[in-house]
């Protein structure tokens, strides 16, 4: 979650890349983020230079697609929910993978995007597409092999521990309390 940075430093309007995609190792190809969900690809880019950031990739043979403002923050806040659900799971259970997240906590991890979603939708006043979640384990199929970790904290897990800690300052309930609550249970706050 860039956009409270990006907003201090006067950059609101900034061009913006969710890359879905990743290097296992040097000299390794890219794994695309094209799954069965969905299969024209999850990248995608806005602002004025988006069209020759997709040309780039197209021609390196990555997906690409360029998106307003409002479907490229929605896609965003879900990327932001994947990794940030997805991780914290995974640390709760040390040494597992994005794929065994996926597989063996489905549970946990359903509920903690649905939380994240609402969450939100709520501070954005938006809705998501149907079928967020097929989505996100769509996307963890794909890169099954990646480990767990919390890390990048401030850009990530804690935008959303960011609105728990000022509804909090406010006297209101929590409104990420399973988030919290793992994010206690492994030490991270």
């Amino acid at each position: 979650m860039l956009e409270p940075w990006l907003e201090s430093k006067g950059l609101a309007g900034a061009n913006q890349v969710l890359a879905y995609f990743a290097v296992s190792r040097l000299g390794e190809p890219p794994v695309d983020g094209i799954t069965a969900a969905n299969p024209e690809g999850l990248t995608a880019a806005f602002g004025a230079w988006a069209p020759a950031v997709a040309a780039r990739l197209q021609n390196g043979g990555l997906t690409c697609k360029v998106l307003e403002k409002g479907a490229f923050e929605k896609q965003m806040l879900e990327k932001l929910i994947w990794i940030s659900a997805f991780m914290l799971v995974g640390a709760r259970h040390p040494g597992a993978t994005v794929g065994a997240v996926e597989k063996e906590y489905c549970s946990e991890v359903s509920s903690l995007i649905v939380e994240l979603a609402s969450v939100a939708a709520v501070e954005r006043g938006l809705s998501f597409d149907e079928g967020m979640e097929e989505r996100l384990c769509a996307y963890s199929r794909a890169v099954a092999h990646y480990p767990t970790a919390v890390k990048e904290f401030k850009w990530r897990n804690g935008w959303f521990y960011s609105l728990t800690e000022k509804a909090l300052t406010e006297g209101k309930p929590d409104p990420c309390p399973l988030h919290t609550a793992w994010l206690k249970e492994i030490k991270v706050i």
